[in-house]
């Protein structure tokens, strides 16, 4: 993969060895220039651009985004993480006391906090599947999921992208059995807009949000929340402003209610087309495939040194460009900054449940020789440290 001329269009630090971006992403240089110029005329004039100008900006900035995941523009609205998007389903869904939400054990640790809270409030059962791994076939994986099923449950919600696993989950065959059952469908796709295709079109969630400051390469805040027409009428905001009731309604309550929140700088969100633009520049699909070619090369390698065993077969079907190698350590906090301070490789050490993963992400400016920079660590400290046991 060559790499050293789009590697210069990155502001990521040369000195650290950056293998999380998965994490908050990274912004090009194209890409945080366009920020800077929305900022910009936000700070010469704040009346204009939040009261005029935004509304036709925004829109612009729907409709790019909109033909890039293939849905109507005005299904969509702009929120700051998929985590605020998820806050505003769960506070507002129509659940009862014995109701149930089937997910699987895999589940960003926040989204499982926001369900739970919610879920004490309505007297609803948050039912957390058991998925065994290593994942074998999709088949296999659909049959432990719908194991969870009752007639008591009345939605789906599960990741498309995992974060601590890393896995892709068959989320398109898991959202039509849902709705053949007549069950509410409801996506976090946070690791997925520019990572693996995504079309809503041919998804048919009724509801899924997704990261535009990951993988997109947006300013940090930038996310969406998708919700299909038949589902807007129950969405209500998170917060009350003055898009409730308004005094000049627009042709959609759902983009009043979620656009209009009082003063915020929302520039982010107005830097998807030239998001998009940097992607098609850089013939982003080819880009993908040689990062993933390396995520896989090297997964193996990591695992054997680590004693451990990959969480999914090797393919495209089940990983992207991420990797979560299983890896047995006591301190994982201690070995992350470690890992920072002595040997200055930027990478995530995920706690989920009882098991640690160690999680590389592979971007177009990282090579081989990040991968091995990280190895030589992870071997050095096995040969010096009590850190790592491998069994």
């Amino acid at each position: 993969m060559n790499t050293s001329n789009i590697k210069s269009q990155f502001l990521i630090n040369p000195n650290i060895t950056f293998l999380n971006f998965g994490s908050f992403g990274a912004c090009p240089k194209p890409i945080f220039e366009d920020y800077q110029k929305w900022q910009l005329e936000l700070e010469t004039e704040p009346v204009q651009f939040i009261t005029v100008n935004g509304y036709k900006y925004l829109k612009e900035s729907r409709e790019a985004l909109g033909a890039y995941i293939n849905c109507p523009a005005d299904d969509l609205v702009f929120t700051m993480n998929p985590s605020y998007a998820i806050n505003i389903i769960a506070k507002c869904i129509d659940l009862k006391a014995g109701d149930e939400i089937l997910t699987t054990d895999l589940e960003y640790g926040a989204m499982d906090k926001t369900w739970n809270y919610y879920c004490k409030q309505k007297g609803t059962k948050y039912v957390r599947q058991h998925i065994e791994l290593p994942l074998t076939t999709k088949e296999a994986f659909i049959d432990q999921f719908f194991k969870g099923l009752t007639k008591n449950t009345k939605v789906i919600f599960i990741s498309q992208i995992t974060s601590a696993t890393a896995l892709i989950l068959p989320v398109k065959e898991i959202c039509e059995i849902a709705k053949e059952k007549g069950l509410l469908t409801i996506v976090d796709g946070a690791h997925v807009p520019a990572h693996i295709p995504l079309n809503l079109a041919e998804l048919k969630a009724d509801i899924y949000t997704g990261a535009c400051h990951k993988w997109m390469m947006a300013p940090k805040g930038c996310s969406f929340l998708y919700v299909s027409k038949q589902q807007q009428q129950w969405v209500d905001p998170l917060i009350i402003s003055w898009g409730f009731e308004s005094a000049t309604p627009s042709h959609s309550q759902f983009l009043d209610y979620h656009q209009l929140q009082g003063t915020r700088d929302f520039s982010a969100f107005l830097t998807i087309p030239k998001a998009i633009e940097f992607l098609n520049t850089h013939d982003w699909n080819k880009q993908a495939a040689a990062c993933r070619k390396l995520v896989r090369d090297n997964a193996l390698r990591f695992c054997e040194l680590l004693g451990t065993k990959p969480l999914c077969p090797l393919t495209d079907e089940f990983l992207g460009q991420m990797f979560s190698i299983p890896i047995h350590t006591t301190e994982p906090e201690t070995l992350q900054r470690d890992l920072f301070e002595a040997y200055k490789i930027e990478i995530p050490m995920m706690r989920h449940g009882n098991d640690v993963y160690l999680r590389y992400s592979i971007q177009v400016f990282n090579t081989q020789k990040d991968l091995d920079t990280l190895y030589d660590a992870l071997k050095e400290m096995i040969a010096n440290t009590e850190l790592i046991q491998v069994q």
